[in-house]
């Protein structure tokens, strides 16, 4: 069936070569060596694309292609992203291209919690994600790194703390910072605004709301 998900065994079994599954996606990068060959294979995937009805994201850059490929409305890996990766891997041969799968990562980043319905709807909120499953809070667009929560013994001190500098637009900063009180944070320095403002989850976890302003880059 079109709209089964797949598992990332069942994806490796595709041979889909220059891909590989990354959590509810499959993901490949196109080593393309220059931005005009890039900018062709973006306008082939575009066509090819259209012509699926299978839209993935991508990210064009001096040097390489990222394509990731996901079915949104059931959340996962399907045989619509099999067949249009394929179809992606044929344009890139078009093109003289070569896949690089040593590139493909994300990032994720896990918290110490005793309580993940006590502190989700916080990180949720500072980072403008959505809460999904039992223990995720994650971007839609995959541009922010999904953080997940393992649960823990409570405990004076977490086993292990991470700090965390977001920037964002200055104009963004306001409403963050709202959110983040509402859903149960609390607001620990606003002494280097409009640098940055640090606030912390109700198990005193920090981030850093940043800005460009006042700094060379």
């Amino acid at each position: 069936m079109a709209d089964e998900l797949l598992s990332g065994d069942q994806i490796d079994r595709l041979g889909l070569d220059d891909w590989r599954p990354m959590y509810d996606a499959i993901e490949a990068r196109f080593a393309t060596g220059d931005f005009v060959t890039g900018l062709k294979l973006v306008n082939a995937i575009g066509e090819a694309a259209e012509v699926a009805n299978h839209h993935p994201d991508i990210e064009l850059r001096y040097g390489h292609v990222d394509v990731l490929l996901r079915s949104h409305d059931v959340g996962g890996k399907t045989q619509r992203d099999a067949d249009l990766a394929r179809r992606i891997s044929e344009l890139a041969a078009d093109l003289g291209v070569s896949a690089d799968p040593s590139a493909v990562q994300r990032l994720e980043i896990a918290l110490d919690t005793w309580d993940v319905d006590e502190v989700r709807p916080f990180w949720a909120a500072v980072l403008a994600m959505e809460e999904f499953g039992d223990d995720e809070v994650t971007d839609p667009s995959h541009r922010v790194p999904t953080i997940w929560f393992q649960r823990c013994e409570p405990h004076e001190h977490p086993h292990q703390r991470f700090h965390l500098d977001l920037r964002v637009p200055p104009e963004q900063v306001e409403s963050r910072v709202a959110a983040a009180l509402a859903a149960g944070g609390t607001l620990v320095s606003e002494d280097q605004a409009p640098r940055f403002w640090v606030l912390a989850d109700p198990h005193g976890n920090q981030v850093c709301l940043c800005t460009h302003v006042t700094r060379e880059h």
